[in-house]
């Protein structure tokens, strides 16, 4: 996976050059109501590229600018490039092993996407899906806090995490969904060609994506409290997939 120095780039021209370039953006700011020639490319560009647009005022612009000058549009580019779906699947075939897939959902904390990437790396996984709304991207925070696994983990970034799962039913995998609402999951064959689906501890997984998946599992618990933090919650799945499946010894 490659590295990029995460930045802000800030101006209209800089902006349609960063596009131009290649360079992968993961957010961008314009300023609402901006309907100008440079702007109407920016939104095309971002159309093309699939990034998400939040329409904000100029006191919000003002906030991220760095510069001072961001004529109406901050765009904050990713720290590390991103795998597609297919280049995950194809080194689950590679790997010889049935594919062990990590896709979460309303993950926006940065140092969550990181944890969740390192035990994705040290349980075998194969890669993380992530979408490209509502949730945290690759930033900086999220690399140092995977400890190096990014550099081997792929992580993809999709349009529609429900829509992706009904793509990757067809190619022979089912999905497994943490939720308190399941039953154990040492009562549940959790072998095979997997996806594993974690949502943030507070929102929990979607309920659209919630109703994709072939069942619902859930990790004992005897305390006070009702939830992991979800980085802690897949590592407690991942390592009981990891158990069913054999692939420790």
């Amino acid at each position: 996976m490659s590295r990029y120095e995460e930045s802000i780039i800030e101006g209209r021209n800089e902006v349609i050059e960063a596009f131009r370039s290649g360079k992968t953006i993961d957010r961008l700011f314009i300023l609402d109501g901006a309907q100008d020639g440079p702007i109407q490319t920016i939104k095309r560009e971002a159309k093309k590229h699939d990034v998400r647009i939040d329409f904000v005022q100029k006191s919000r612009l003002d906030q991220l600018s760095e510069t001072g000058k961001h004529q109406g549009v901050v765009a904050y580019t990713a720290a590390y490039t991103y795998a597609t779906v297919d280049e995950i699947m194809k080194k689950a075939e590679e790997s010889g092993r049935p594919p062990f897939i990590f896709l979460l959902d309303n993950i926006t904390d940065p140092h969550n996407l990181g944890a969740i990437i390192r035990t994705a790396n040290l349980c075998g996984a194969h890669g993380v899906i992530i979408p490209k709304n509502r949730a945290v991207g690759l930033t900086a925070t999220v690399a140092k806090t995977s400890a190096g696994a990014i550099n081997y983990t792929p992580v993809a970034r999709v349009t529609n995490i429900g829509n992706t799962i009904e793509d990757l039913k067809k190619q022979g995998m089912w999905f497994v969904c943490a939720d308190m609402d399941g039953d154990v999951m040492y009562k549940q064959n959790l072998t095979g060609p997997i996806g594993l689906v974690i949502g943030s501890e507070g929102e929990g997984v979607g309920r659209l994506v919630k109703q994709k998946c072939d069942f619902v599992t859930r990790i004992p618990m005897m305390g006070d409290i009702d939830s992991l933090n979800a980085s802690v919650a897949a590592g407690v799945l991942a390592f009981e997939i990891v158990r069913q499946r054999g692939e420790w010894q």
